[in-house]
């Protein structure tokens, strides 16, 4: 918050008489009552004093105000709170919080039975559970409830009951990813391409309207030349939060999420219990994709034809860790290089053994009809359900059912909670299909699950699992192929491998991460992925923090091997900066690079590369990332001796509009939950979730994106780059919203000069010693000193503006079109309307 530069006139003055007069003061029978003292005060005419709003803590003049309302530590939307006055003291004014607010406080079952309601039985009263307290603060915009511990539903860390979640404003957003790449070969063919993906939905209440969408373009000199380009809408749906059940129901085109059966598209409908929904440490966790990037390449991750994420990344070693959790079964890595070559592997998104609290039930129902990727529903209407019941303190059950016309799979399976040791489960999956010309097919797959999380070491997740698959087993992709392409059981799954660990050893400074796969097939080459590496931080000599990491990975996809290592080496250089050097093997050849890279403030991140590669070809490197406040973009070019020279760049972000107003902003994940933010009108205000600020724009609205589901989240001014002429009255809000919600919340803001100004009434008298300044947001600009004077924030041309005593608005200034030099001289006169 920028204060004022300092006292001037007498405003000082002011300050300190009133603070003698609440120091000199008496306190009265009632604890909330204060009678002052004013025979401390300087002043000629002492019936001119109002002080009204000193002599009861939190009082604020009866009327309608647009307030947050601030429970304990957390925040509820603004809302408009009536102020009343007792019948019994019209001296007096209590906030009015209505049955629709009470909902909201997160009260116990036990506690909501006792309160008790004045005003018409409209209003609680706060005295009906002892301790808790309801006070007004025009100052930071808000009503302070406060509330013991013992009345309230269980709460954790940014974590709130479902009473407190909020579903957001109706809106419409469409979100994008954009990838443009273009690579000169000297010997060879030329390319462009230009790849983006994305969501465009609407909110209406709970409901969530989604639509992905994915496009390709690209551009070769060669004789397979010509362009080449589609655009397609991949998924319809709609879906929504069910709080009272803590689950998810989605309609539409979706994907089979399940941790027992292999995943399908298909249309139709699921309810799906949402761990999202419970506290932090009771949540899952979601899939990471790493890999090695020989150059600055673009990294797409798919599933079944459908892009979920694209990004470009700079040459090395990288991990996405920002996928949804509700991503399950195996996904398309593809990495494509600037010099033209491409790899592709498979991860198989290892999930935790499928345990539950005790007394807990999960469940996932799905019902629809398989479809395919152009909309086109085929083969019989499927049920699916399965479930996982915590049995005891240790002990899980779980199983589940598919039925589609003549495919039939069930499972069952057991899970237990080895504490210390981790936890470990085992399921039997048996398949029964009846195929044209083969008749009926029968197989069973086994699976034996492990995982242990480190939570005292940063939550840490090792995982390991085994599964084996009959020749005869078919998951109901494979029978679908069968029976309506006639394709016979290609590819059937044999054994597969997973295991992903990953440590650290903090008093060593070191951390390590393995990824490893194998998957073999009864009728089809095997395929191999792994993933190594190991990093430390170390002093040497005058250097400190060295880091030193080593990567090795193999992929073995379709027949095709590609094995590879890293090794770098990073050095604090100037001002911020890292020098480092890394050596690379892969394909059969070696490539030494040195790096620099630095940040330029909080939006901007630079990378320049120098080095040798194969056949001793000098080769160059450059990677810029800017952190805007319409998207987040990243810049790269590379080149290769008289090989190839190569420029790329990429783009992510979105545009969310709302009845409150509309802007563009960056985002990661693409349609999910974000806040949009008001700063009253005041546009350039710096807005920060993590990482680098977004500033509102010209209406005084930005959208903070990737807003944590179900989770409360805090928004809060930079208060270190506003504006001289800007005041945050309430510089944090908070919210937990549903997930895709569009929050929406508002800043206490107040924009403009400051001056010094005197205020007369019609009758050439002025205001009481105290009299309260308010601007058309009902924020406070000032407070009258003796003989009318007053020092005046947040002035805008033309403005009008309030001045209150005796509890209520007497009269309204407006200010000039251009300010004077010197004091302002303003008259007061009644209000117009």
């Amino acid at each position: 918050m920028k204060h004022n530069p300092g006292c001037l006139g007498k405003i000082c003055p002011l300050a300190l008489e009133i603070f003698l007069v609440i120091s000199s003061c008496q306190i009265a029978v009632a604890a909330d009552d204060v009678q002052f003292n004013t025979d401390v005060l300087d002043l000629k005419d002492r019936s001119q004093i109002d002080l009204s709003q000193f002599s009861q803590a939190g009082y604020v003049m009866p009327g309608s105000y647009t307030l947050a309302v601030q429970i304990n530590n957390n925040t509820l939307p603004e809302r408009e709170i009536q102020f009343f006055a007792p019948d019994d003291d019209a001296n007096k004014s209590y906030a009015c919080l209505t049955h629709d607010v009470v909902e909201q406080l997160g009260l116990t079952e036990a506690s909501a039975k006792k309160l008790t309601w004045w005003h018409n039985n409209e209003c609680l009263d706060p005295a009906s559970l002892p301790g808790m307290s309801v006070a007004g603060d025009l100052g930071t915009s808000a009503v302070k409830v406060n509330l013991p511990q013992a009345y309230l539903e269980y709460t954790a860390e940014n974590w709130d009951p479902p009473s407190r979640w909020d579903n957001g404003i109706a809106g419409v957003l469409f979100d994008y990813s954009l990838n443009g790449q273009t690579i000169h070969q000297q010997q060879g063919s030329d390319s462009k391409t230009l790849s983006g993906n994305g969501v465009a939905g609407m909110n209406v209440g709970a409901w969530r309207f989604r639509a992905d969408w994915q496009g390709n373009y690209s551009h070769r000199t060669d004789n397979s030349g010509g362009n080449q380009q589609d655009w397609s809408w991949s998924r319809y749906y709609l879906y929504r939060s069910i709080a009272a059940a803590r689950a998810k129901l989605t309609l539409g085109e979706d994907y089979l999420s399940s941790d027992i059966f292999d995943s399908f598209r298909y249309t139709g409908a699921s309810l799906i219990s949402d761990d999202s929904m419970l506290p932090p440490n009771l949540r899952g966790y979601a899939p990471e994709v790493t890999g090695i990037a020989k150059t600055n390449a673009k990294v797409t991750i798919s599933q079944q034809g459908r892009v979920i994420y694209e990004t470009t990344v700079a040459a090395g070693p990288f991990r996405i860790q920002d996928l949804s959790n509700a991503i399950s079964g195996k996904l398309d890595v593809k990495i494509a290089e600037e010099d033209g070559s491409s790899s592709q592997y498979q991860v198989d998104t290892a999930t935790i053994p499928y345990l539950s609290r005790p007394g807990r039930v999960r469940y996932k129902f799905s019902t629809g009809k398989p479809s395919n990727y152009d909309h086109h529903s085929q083969g019989p209407v499927f049920g699916t359900g399965e479930f996982s019941w915590g049995v005891s303190n240790g002990w899980s059950l779980f199983g589940g059912g598919l039925t589609a016309g003549d495919y039939t799979s069930l499972a069952l399976g057991v899970g237990r909670d080895l504490m210390a040791f981790g936890a470990l489960s085992f399921d039997i999956t048996q398949s029964r299909a009846v195929v044209p010309e083969e008749g009926t097919k029968q197989g069973g797959s086994y699976r034996l699950s492990y995982s242990k999380r480190f939570d005292e070491t940063d939550s840490q997740v090792t995982f390991a699992g085994y599964r084996f698959s009959e020749r005869n087993f078919m998951n109901l992709n494979q029978y679908m192929s069968a029976k309506y392409q006639g394709y016979k059981q290609a590819n059937s799954s044999k054994q597969l491998y997973t295991i992903s660990f990953s440590q650290q050893f903090r008093d060593w400074r070191t951390s390590l991460y393995l990824n490893y796969g194998h998957q073999t097939y009864w009728d089809h080459p095997t395929n191999n992925t792994y993933n190594i590496s190991m990093s430390r931080y170390f002093d040497f000599m005058m250097f400190k923090s060295l880091s030193a990491n080593i990567s090795a990975f193999r992929s073995e996809y379709n027949g095709l091997k590609d094995d590879g290592a890293f090794v770098s080496l990073s050095i604090p250089w100037g001002g911020g900066g890292t020098l480092s050097y890394d050596a690379s093997y892969s394909g059969g050849s070696n490539s030494q690079r040195a790096t620099y890279s630095n940040s330029m403030g909080d939006h901007d991140s630079y990378s320049l590369g120098a080095g040798v590669t194969r056949d001793n070809r000098v080769s160059g490197s450059s990677y810029l990332s800017h952190q805007g406040d319409f998207s987040e973009m990243n810049f790269n070019g590379s080149f290769e001796g008289n090989r190839y020279l190569g420029a790329g760049a990429s783009m992510r972000g979105g545009i969310t509009a709302t009845a409150k107003g509309a802007a563009l902003h960056r985002i990661s994940a693409t349609g999910g939950t974000r806040m949009m933010v008001d700063t009253g009108g005041v546009s350039n205000v710096p807005v920060r979730n993590s990482g680098a600020p977004s500033y509102s724009n010209m209406f005084g609205k930005t959208v903070v994106g990737d807003v944590a589901s179900y989770y409360r989240n805090s928004i809060n001014i930079d208060l270190n780059k506003l504006g001289e002429d800007v005041e945050a009255t309430r510089s944090v809000v908070q919210g937990t919203l549903t997930q895709g919600a569009i929050g929406y919340r508002r800043f206490g803001v107040i924009a403009g000069h400051k001056a010094m100004a005197i205020i007369k009434l019609s009758d050439g008298s002025t205001p009481p010693f105290g009299a309260t300044i308010l601007n058309i947001n009902k924020d406070q600009t000032g407070i009258v000193s003796e003989d009318g004077m007053v020092w005046l924030s947040g002035i805008k041309p033309e403005e009008k503006m309030e001045v209150n005593w005796d509890g209520e608005a007497q009269c309204v200034i407006t200010l000039p079109s251009t300010l004077p030099d010197g004091n302002l001289l303003l008259p007061c006169v009644a209000d117009a309307k």
